[in-house]
């Protein structure tokens, strides 16, 4: 059978026949193509926004950080600038000296957390020793009147000569001396005191007024000098054994509380193992001698 003998079939509602273009819809009316009414006029068009750009991963890195991330990025590096840097180093020389005045005012003495008895001990000291050279002054003024003012000037002088004459044996150790004064006797049990206390010992009594000391045997004079030696203790070259017993005098008042002073000698001692009585007495005699020396060069400028 031919395609021309074949039965047309009916066309289906809605479906183009084959071979047939497709009719053409009417498009769904825009808002442009709405009427209007009369008397009213349409909102000027919004231009559609540009679409949110699609975050990057610069982004998210940022939005991963945490606050405190954030912050050291911001502090450092530092971005200082030359004004800055002057006055930082400005405030750390101010800090620097404030700190050295601090530690230099607030440094712990010796006499830091004394008791108020050892203070009243120590400024009595002090008023003593004050006193005794106030008293030598008065006493070579008065020599001076004396002098200056006697009918025989020439007797006057000698006999002034003699007292100080006498004054400088006792000094040089070349002649023996006795007045009030203290003993003091330290004991070294365990062997460990060395030389250097016992200088120490000598060189506070001397600060507190001691006119003549005799340490067992030895006459202590100005060129005295102590050495560590192999068998001991050993003072101008003479050997000394311990007990370590001080002669010495002045004024009693004076001598044994200079020894008893915070951080003094008897604290030292005590921390060397070592032990120290101290005795007033009225009557000490000083009675070891040195030999008189005459210098080799050295003459009087009045000769």
């Amino acid at each position: 059978m031919s395609d021309e003998e074949l039965p047309e079939r009916p066309a289906t509602p809605g479906r183009p026949e084959p071979g047939r273009p497709e009719p053409e819809r009417p498009a769904a009316p825009g808002p442009d193509d709405v009427p209007v009414p009369p008397g009213r006029t349409l909102p000027p068009e919004v231009p559609a926004a540009d679409p949110a750009p699609e975050p990057g991963p610069a982004h998210h890195a940022a939005a991963g950080e945490t606050g405190r991330q954030r912050l050291l990025a911001g502090l450092w590096p530092p971005r200082l600038s030359r004004a800055q840097l002057i006055v930082a180093l400005l405030l750390f020389v101010l800090g620097l000296g404030l700190a050295i005045q601090v530690r230099s005012t607030s440094d712990s003495g010796a006499l830091r957390g004394a008791r108020q008895e050892d203070l009243v001990r120590i400024l009595t000291e002090l008023d003593n020793r004050t006193q005794r050279l106030q008293d030598e002054k008065r006493r070579l003024e008065t020599q001076r009147s004396e002098l200056e003012t006697s009918s025989n000037q020439a007797e006057e002088a000698r006999k002034q000569t003699e007292q100080k004459a006498q004054q400088l044996g006792v000094l040089a150790g070349t002649v023996a001396a006795q007045g009030p004064g203290i003993n003091l006797t330290i004991a070294d049990p365990q062997g460990g005191l060395e030389a250097d206390k016992l200088l120490d010992t000598l060189q506070e009594l001397r600060a507190a007024g001691a006119e003549a000391i005799q340490i067992n045997d030895v006459r202590v004079v100005a060129d005295t000098y102590f050495t560590q030696g192999a068998d001991g203790i050993e003072i101008d070259g003479h050997k000394v054994a311990q007990p370590y017993r001080f002669k010495v005098i002045g004024n009693p008042q004076d001598l044994e509380p200079a020894l008893n002073i915070p951080g003094g000698v008897v604290q030292t001692l005590k921390k060397e193992q070592a032990t120290a009585e101290v005795v007033r007495s009225e009557k000490i005699v000083v009675d070891a001698l040195r030999p008189s020396k005459q210098p080799d060069y050295a003459r009087s400028s009045s000769q």
